[in-house]
């Protein structure tokens, strides 16, 4: 029989969270290979960025179209690799085919400007920065690489994309699908592998010109050290702890019927997740009473049953983070998650909390959140700032002028009133403080990942 064990710097095994079994086993990227990748994306690279921009959107497009071809395929690539809900990860699916439309939309709109000046005649060009490295987590492995991804192309880049460890799948079927879209060979090449050895080779490599991370607060800031050192570019997403407040005034029934799933999505790893819930003390009891029946009929179980509405965290590393926050007997409301195999844990919002708890402060990435009452505006608006992070947060009222008021006042870069949405493609998406550097989608995308050159022509005889 054939040696079936593989030595962890060279391969890495991807375990499916729902069963924890091996489900496929991918090589590592080491270091030289890394050098030749680059390599081989800065030859691609020149030739894609002098293509008619008519012909890189063209085969944008064709990539998007081939996606959509393959998007039940992915869908499931997902599921057995992130654990992830099957309506989720179709989702996500259609989210890389979308992206890559609308970053098609960009390739031939990227503009200039032409600036009056005496004595000449000045303009500015856009041009694309060479070859890019994008870093994508593990909690949304298709989506987030193509927010890097699709614009950087569009842009005239090439693209390194390390995948997480633990959810290379669908990062290396779509550099396939690249290629049957008609992509050139070594534009948009998938590097698996260790992060503190191929994405660390990534940030080191004096031929990326770019880095785009998202992850940890704590592995974001040691990107941007070492970007500094380089003086490379960086854009950072990285960790939230965002706020849920609901006033008196709102609609109670619909905030407590919409906050278990803006925790819960993606069993609560999302740097977005409103993990803390912020109510108005007068109906602090009215909001609890509505809020337990909706957290205790989620749905938790099998990723691929329609019917499911969360899954299994990634690991089990993931596992033990999260139950270290959930003390033996807390106070909480509980919904139920299944025994036996399986990285599960269920839905958990703790009541009887100090707003300075390390539940109530740190980035937990798992179904547990905590409920905070506050007096008034004031001191909603207090609460909710008091952390390091600023990515996203909602608020939920029937006046408008508060909403106004408070949108201002809370500092993160994503808020939403009576909703909990926090991306949309077409919208720029980043954070405030340690939740990030830099904005990611939206109309300036393709921006992000240009050069901007001036050139003055003197009109003086």
């Amino acid at each position: 029989m054939a040696d079936t064990h593989h030595d962890a710097d060279t391969h890495h095994d991807v375990l499916d969270p729902a069963t924890e079994e091996v489900v496929r086993t991918v090589p590592a990227t080491t270091v030289a290979e890394v050098d030749a990748a680059v390599a081989r994306a800065a030859r691609a690279q020149e030739q894609w960025a002098a293509a008619a921009p008519a012909d890189r959107a063209r085969l944008l497009r064709r990539f998007a179209a081939v996606v959509d071809d393959h998007l039940e395929e992915l869908a499931r690539l997902e599921v057995l690799e992130a654990g992830h809900t099957i309506g989720n990860a179709r989702w996500e699916a259609g989210n890389v085919r979308d992206l890559l439309d609308y970053a098609a939309g960009g390739v031939e709109r990227l503009n200039g400007r032409q600036i009056p000046v005496p004595g000449g005649m000045n303009f500015t060009i856009l041009e694309p920065l060479g070859v890019v490295g994008v870093i994508a987590p593990w909690n949304f492995p298709m989506p987030i690489a193509a927010w890097g991804t699709a614009p950087a192309l569009a842009a005239g880049n090439a693209v390194l994309l390390k995948p997480a460890e633990t959810t290379p799948l669908t990062a290396l079927r779509l550099a396939e699908l690249a290629l049957v879209a008609g992509l050139p060979e070594h534009l948009f090449q998938v590097l698996p592998g260790a992060g503190d050895v191929t994405g660390n080779a990534l940030v080191e490599h004096p031929g990326v010109a770019k880095i785009v991370f998202t992850g940890s607060t704590r592995v974001g800031k040691s990107i941007m050290a070492k970007c500094a050192d380089r003086v490379k570019r960086v854009t950072l997403e990285l960790g939230g702890k965002s706020p849920n407040i609901v006033f008196a005034d709102a609609d109670l029934a619909a905030a407590a019927a919409a906050t278990p799933m803006s925790f819960l999505d993606n069993s609560g790893q999302d740097c977005c997740a409103r993990t803390r819930i912020l109510v108005q003390a007068s109906v602090y009891d009215r909001f609890l009473d509505l809020l337990a029946p909706a957290v205790e009929s989620v749905v938790v179980g099998d990723p691929s049953d329609e019917k499911t509405q969360m899954g299994p965290l990634i690991s089990r590393t993931q596992l033990e983070r999260v139950r270290a926050y959930v003390p033996e007997g807390a106070k909480a409301i509980r919904g139920t998650a299944p025994d036996g195999p399986g990285f599960w844990f269920p839905p958990t919002v703790l009541t009887d909390i100090a707003p300075d708890a390390p539940a109530a402060c740190e980035e937990i990435f798992g179904p547990v959140a905590a409920v905070i009452p506050f007096e008034d505006e004031q001191d909603a608006v207090r609460l909710a700032n008091a952390t390091e992070y600023g990515l996203s947060g909602s608020l939920w009222t029937r006046d408008v002028a508060r909403a106004l008021r408070v949108s201002r006042a809370v500092r993160a870069g994503n808020l939403s009133v009576n909703s909990h949405s926090s991306v949309r493609y077409w919208t720029p998406f980043g954070g405030y403080k340690q939740s990030g550097l830099g904005r990611e989608l939206g109309p300036d995308a393709l921006t992000a990942f240009t050069e901007t050159k001036n050139v003055f022509i003197s009109t003086e005889a």
